[in-house]
C-alpha cells in the first residue's frame, strides 16, 4: 500500500472504514495501526525532515507490502507539520492523540519540540519515539516510560566530539576556542556538555567566547566578524538544518576556515551531498547515522539499495534514523505479539533491536538506545560523487552515554 499524507482522521457516519474498531478493548483483525508523525515539514528543520519522511515512507511501504504489523495490521499514517515550533508541535500532537487516536507518535525535529510533546504522549499513554531530536533531557529529566530515543543524544554526540577533538588539539597545539550554538534546547545542551567535557579532558584549553544565534538565523556576518577578532585556534559549532547551511555559506564568504579550524561541527550526509562542491576537504565533523559506515550490515545494504532505486540518491542520516525508528517499533510489536500500547511499551523496555546501524539495546534507566556516534574528516571518495568521512571513528553508545549515577542525581535536582 502506498503511503499517503493523511491530514485528518477517516470518519464517515460514525463508522471507521478500513481502520478496524474496538469493542470493550478487543480489536478486530481488520484493525489498522495508527501511526502519528510529527515533523518539521516547514521551518528550519524542513531540509532534514523531507529526507526523514522518505526513510519513513520506505519502511512503512515495505511493512505494509507484507501484510502490515504482525502480518495483519496495516500502518496508517497521520502526518502533521510542527513548523519547527514548540507550541505548534503541542497543538498538532494533541490533535493526533485526541482526534486521530494514534497509538504512537514518531517525532520530531528540534529538541524543544520533542520536549514539548513528551508530556502529552505521557499523559495520554501514547508511545513516543524520538529519532532526530536528541537533547539529553528528552530522556534524562522528567523521564516518561512512553518515550524512547533512537538517536545518540547530545551528551553522547558531545563526548564523541570532545574525545576526538582532544587528540587533534594535542597534535596541533590548539589552546583557545570559541563556541557558536543555536539558542534552543539542542544547541544549549550541546555547548554546555562540550565545554564541561573539554575542561575535564583538556583543562589547558581556554574558552574565549560563546555565541548564540537564534533558531532560524539566516545571516551570521556579525558573529563571524567578532569571532575572527577573537583569534581562536578553533570553533566548536552546534548548528543544524537550514541554519547550518547559512552558517557555512557566510563562513565561506569570509574565508573563515582559512584562518580558524572548525572541528566537530554537524556535517551530516545532507551537507555532504548538498554542499559537495563547496564543503572544505579536510574538515573534521560529526554526524549521527552515516550510511557508508555500515555497508557491511545486510540491513543497511538492503535499505540503501531500495532507497536509491526509489529516490535516485543516497540516504541521509535522517532517512536512516526514521527508517530504523519504524522497524524498532515493528520489533517491539513483534516481541509483544500485540499492538496494544502498554504491551509494546513493556516489550521495548531494555530490549535489544536490530537496525541498519547494527544491534543495539535500550538502557532501562532512560530508554536511550545504545547507538553509536561518528566523527571523521571530510574527503573525496572514488565511490561517490560527493565527499564522505575518511578516518571515520565510530564511538559506541555505552562508552559515551552519561553514567547512570549522574542521571539519577540530575533527576533529584
Amino acid at each position: 500500500m502506498k503511503v499517503k499524507y493523511i491530514r485528518a482522521a477517516m470518519m464517515a457516519l460514525g463508522v471507521y472504514i478500513l481502520c478496524g474498531i474496538f469493542i470493550h478493548g478487543v480489536a478486530f483483525a481488520t484493525e489498522s495501526y495508527r501511526l502519528g508523525v510529527a515533523l518539521a515539514l516547514t521551518g528550519t528543520g524542513a531540509p532534514y525532515c523531507k529526507e526523514a519522511m522518505e526513510g519513513l515512507e520506505l519502511a512503512v511501504n515495505e511493512i505494509n507490502a507484507k501484510g502490515g504489523l504482525l502480518g495483519k495490521h496495516h500502518i496508517r499514517l497521520y502526518i502533521r507539520d510542527t513548523q519547527t515550533n514548540p507550541e505548534t508541535a503541542r497543538k498538532v500532537v494533541a490533535t493526533l492523540v485526541e482526534n486521530d487516536r494514534v497509538q504512537c507518535v514518531i517525532g520530531t525535529y528540534s529538541s524543544a519540540c520533542a520536549l514539548a510533546i513528551k508530556p502529552i504522549c505521557q499523559k495520554f499513554q501514547i508511545l513516543h519515539i524520538a529519532p532526530i531530536s536528541n537533547s539529553e533531557n528528552i530522556t534524562k529529566i522528567d523521564p516518561s516510560p512512553y518515550t524512547y530515543s533512537v538517536v545518540p543524544n547530545t551528551y553522547m554526540m558531545s563526548k564523541a566530539t570532545v574525545m576526538a577533538l582532544a587528540k587533534i588539539a594535542q597534535t596541533k597545539g590548539w589552546q583557545k576556542y570559541v563556541t557558536i550554538a543555536s539558542d534552543y534546547a539542542w544547541g544549549r545542551s550541546s555547548q554546555e556538555i562540550q565545554i564541561d567535557l573539554l575542561r575535564e579532558l583538556a583543562p589547558e584549553m581556554s574558552l574565549l567566547g560563546a555565541y548564540w544565534p537564534r533558531l532560524g538565523q539566516t545571516r551570521f556576518n556579525s558573529f563571524i566578524v567578532d569571532i575572527m577578532a577573537q583569534k581562536p585556534d578553533f570553533i566548536l559549532s552546534s548548528i543544524a538544518g537550514a541554519d547550518n547551511t547559512y552558517w557555512m555559506r557566510d563562513a565561506r564568504d569570509y574565508r573563515l576556515f582559512k584562518e580558524i579550524e572548525l572541528p566537530g561541527g554537524l556535517v551530516s550526509v545532507t551537507e555532504m551531498i548538498q554542499q559537495a562542491k563547496s564543503l572544505r576537504r579536510g574538515l573534521y565533523g560529526r554526524c549521527r547515522a552515516p550510511f557508508f559506515a555500515h555497508l557491511d550490515n545486510t540491513r543497511m545494504q538492503a535499505f540503501v539499495s531500495s532507497y536509491r532505486q526509489k529516490f535516485n540518491r543516497y540516504p541521509s542520516d535522517w532517512a536512516v534514523l526514521l527508517y530504523d525508528a519504524v522497524y524498532i517499533l515493528k520489533q517491539g510489536i513483534e516481541a509483544a505479539q500485540s499492538i496494544a500500547i502498554e504491551s509494546v511499551k513493556e516489550a521495548l523496555k531494555g530490549a535489544t533491536v536490530d537496525t541498519t546501524r547494527g544491534r543495539f539495546f535500550f538502557r532501562s534507566i532512560d530508554n536511550q538506545l545504545s547507538c553509536s556516534a561518528y566523527f571523521g574528516q571530510v574527503a573525496d571518495d572514488p565511490n561517490y560523487s560527493f565527499p564522505i568521512y575518511h578516518q571515520l571513528m565510530e564511538l559506541k553508545g555505552p562508552d559515551l552515554w552519561r553514567p547512570e549515577a549522574e542521571v539519577l542525581a540530575a533527576r533529584k535536582k
